[in-house]
């Protein structure tokens, strides 16, 4: 199951995190975001406790966007020991998300 960031919570679950943690940028009007939204989700039940996911709402969380300079969305985006490692944007497959974490 993926874990709602915001401002408040993103510097604990994403930057202190012990494990890799794969952040979905996205926006509810975006439809390529939603037909992700089971691709994060089958990823998540498939990969379980060793790594984390989170969604950031750009719409709610404008500040997070734009420090990591989210222009399109979906942008995803994998922090390892609090520094980003990999990103893809756009739609793709659960196997390519997982080719993040490599």
């Amino acid at each position: 199951m993926s874990i709602q960031l915001t401002e408040q919570n993103f510097q604990s679950e994403v930057l202190e995190s012990d494990k890799p943690v794969l952040v979905d940028f996205w926006a509810p009007w975006c439809g390529p975001c939603k037909m992700m939204g089971p691709v994060i989700e089958d990823l998540a039940n498939e990969m379980g406790d060793s790594v984390k996911i989170g969604k950031v709402n750009v719409d709610d969380e404008e500040e997070l966007a734009q420090k990591y300079g989210i222009m399109n969305i979906p942008c995803f985006i994998v922090f390892k020991g609090g520094q980003a490692v990999n990103q893809k944007v756009g739609g793709c497959s659960k196997e390519a998300l997982k080719e993040l974490f490599a």
